[in-house]
């Protein structure tokens, strides 16, 4: 199997630090089923070229493969894997340029940070969907593509194309991000994987499409395709992108791929008929998670907040949002889990904020049940998506800490409308109850409780609130999500 990696950039032998490689050495680096060698073809300073070399070892694959694999199968032995990329190539990629991949270079981080001018090229690749797939997955991710079609014998052309293609990408992309988008898409488009799929495969999904993957019109088939089509991973997968602030509640189920006939006759997915992945871009719909967002930002512009707090942050979606407006003054970030924090801080890039924005922003732990003193002092506080992860015995404790006691001028909640669940493929409860939208939600309003909830605050802790509805206002079940906006009355004017 091979991988090259070309760059124009300036001087182009910088590319050597970006992989951490030498372009004056051949290295080798042994993988359980072979042995993976990184040599430079060509390396000045116009142009430098990295190539990953892979050679299987049939017998040393079969040894690896693991007890569940049938004994005496000539397939284990005879087969495309030695030729084609697959996962055997995305697994060297991870091992070979794993410092690369995670976008750290003490020598170059400047460059590392950046866009620059990459081209890909993969001589023989595996692609069940043909070459239409490999632009749909490749194409929104920046790069331009040329796929061709391998065909099964060049001698006879009546027989028509294989399921390879010979493929090429180019674009001004962080090599980072390019070696990730190879690492999830190489066994996607193969649709298949050469080891057994457990639970980790969801956060290595995750870790190689942070920032990339929630909004790709295809993430659905991606998701299914990578982890091999197992619902409960898949439904996990989509939970986790959710919990990180990339929402994905429209493609939680989504439809079935259509079907389309390769060369071989096997049935393969070559479509995505999802909300967030409708082909034509006249279709394709809002995130609702950019919906939310925005209605939080309108209202904390409406009410007229200078300092705001986002109370259960995540990974900083809406203090992004907020830092880009210089009307918010103060922003604050707090969330219950440490690794949230750090995470929030690597989407914020804190460590290369600008010193004036930096001066605007605080991140710090803390629990929404317990009284907290840094909670105070905001005019605003959000709770986007929060609530419904409390447990209800513990709500009254929140209620106290933020409408008691930290007590500012505004609260914004939004939550899940779970009426709306109906409209979700595989919520929808097929003769059974509807199901949450995520598996940690502890529980899921529907207008009327969240109204009554509403109510029950204002009348305990002396605050007003306006309900409103977040994306679609279905007229029989409702929006998507439901926002309340809790305002404090002014104290009236004393007496003369």
């Amino acid at each position: 199997m091979l991988l090259t990696i070309s760059t124009t950039l300036h001087p182009a032998t910088d590319l050597g630090f970006l992989l951490h490689k030498h372009p004056d050495r051949v290295q080798e680096f042994e993988q359980s089923f072979g042995t993976a060698r990184v040599l430079y073809p060509e390396a000045s300073e116009e142009r430098c070229t990295a190539a990953l070399l892979l050679e299987v070892d049939p017998i040393r694959l079969v040894r690896s493969s693991g007890k569940s694999s049938p004994d005496f199968s000539l397939g284990q032995y005879v087969n495309d894997r030695p030729y084609a990329a697959s996962s055997l190539l995305a697994v060297a990629i991870a091992d070979v340029f794993r410092t690369a991949r995670a976008g750290r270079c003490k020598a170059r981080q400047d460059l590392a940070d950046r866009p620059i001018p990459l081209e890909l090229m993969l001589p023989a690749l595996p692609c069940r969907g043909g070459a239409e797939l490999a632009h749909r997955l490749f194409e929104p991710l920046g790069w331009q593509v040329d796929a061709q079609a391998v065909q099964l014998d060049e001698g006879f052309p009546d027989w028509g194309d294989s399921r390879y293609v010979r493929l090429t990408l180019r674009g001004e992309v962080r090599l980072s991000d390019a070696l990730n988008h190879l690492y999830v898409l190489l066994p996607v488009l193969d649709d298949a994987k050469h080891y057994w799929i457990a639970g980790d495969e969801v956060d290595k999904l995750i870790g190689a499409g942070s920032g990339w993957l929630a909004g790709h019109p295809d993430r659905a088939l991606i998701t299914r395709r990578y982890l091999g089509r197992r619902g409960a991973l898949t439904r996990t997968a989509f939970a986790r992108l959710a919990e990180l602030g990339d929402d994905v509640e429209e493609s939680l189920e989504p439809p079935a791929e259509e079907e389309v006939t390769e060369a071989a006759g096997r049935p393969d997915s070559a479509s995505d008929t999802s909300d967030a992945g409708v082909s034509d871009e006249g279709l394709r719909r809002t995130p609702l998670n950019t919906l939310r967002r925005d209605a939080v930002v309108a209202a904390l512009e409406e009410v007229g907040a200078r300092s705001v707090i986002d109370l259960g942050c995540g990974s900083g979606q809406l203090l992004t949002a907020l830092l880009g407006r210089p009307a918010f003054a103060k922003v604050a970030g707090t969330d219950v889990s440490a690794r949230t924090l750090s995470i929030a801080a690597r989407k914020l890039r804190l460590d290369r904020m600008p010193d004036a924005k930096r001066a605007r922003l605080e991140l710090f732990q803390g629990s929404l049940t317990y009284t907290d003193a840094r909670f105070a002092g905001y005019d605003a506080a959000v709770l986007m998506e929060v609530v419904e992860h409390v447990d209800p015995p513990r709500l009254p404790a929140l209620e106290r800490v933020v409408f008691g006691v930290a007590r500012p001028r505004h609260v914004i909640v939004t939550t899940p409308n779970v009426e709306y669940n109906v409209r979700y493929e595989g919520l929808a409860g097929e003769g059974g109850p509807v199901r949450r939208r995520h598996p940690d939600h502890r529980f899921e309003w529907t207008r009327a409780e969240f109204a009554a909830w509403a109510g029950g605050v204002c009348q305990a802790y002396g605050y007003e609130v306006a309900v409103r509805p977040v994306g679609e206002d279905d007229p029989e079940v409702g929006p998507p999500t439901q926002m309340a906006v809790f305002t404090l009355p002014a104290a009236p004017p004393p007496l003369a």
